[in-house]
């Protein structure tokens, strides 16, 4: 259940995201999401890829920073209470969300929330007590 994704550090000027994403798309690796968070002088770019462990390599090779980590992809209603459906979940648990970001799904009526936790496997237990769907990496990237 638990999906790898990105990181990618990049300095914070005008066109620092089109190198990584040419680089990417040169050697057919597919971004499925992605969020970007900036600060001042730098921006960390996360994305979930159809190869993280290529992808990485790739970037790498390239002179970029590039973490890989685990995060959760959590299928909730695309309708107003979805997310705090799903947080709501996770409410007195002591579970801390890190970050996530959210992008729309194709096949229905869901969206996908994208989570770091800072314990993925307590995260995991209740939100399956909770029948909150997660999504293996096979079906995150199929959508």
């Amino acid at each position: 259940m638990k999906i790898q994704q990105i990181s990618l550090f990049v300095e914070n000027k005008p066109g620092h995201i089109a190198a990584p994403a040419r680089l990417l798309a040169q050697e057919g690796v597919d971004i499925r999401a992605l969020y970007l968070a900036d600060t001042q002088q730098y921006g960390i770019l996360r994305m979930i890829v159809s190869d993280c462990q290529k992808a990485a390599g790739i970037l790498e090779a390239h002179g970029f920073v590039a973490k890989v980590t685990e995060v959760l992809a959590v299928e909730v209603a695309d309708h107003p209470g979805g997310l705090a459906d799903v947080v709501g979940a996770l409410e007195g648990t002591g579970i801390n969300i890190e970050y996530m970001y959210a992008f729309p799904c194709r096949r229905g009526e869901e969206a996908i929330l994208i989570f770091r936790f800072a314990d993925p496997d307590a995260a995991i237990a209740h939100m399956e007590t909770a029948g909150i769907n997660l999504l293996e990496s096979n079906e995150l990237l199929n959508l």
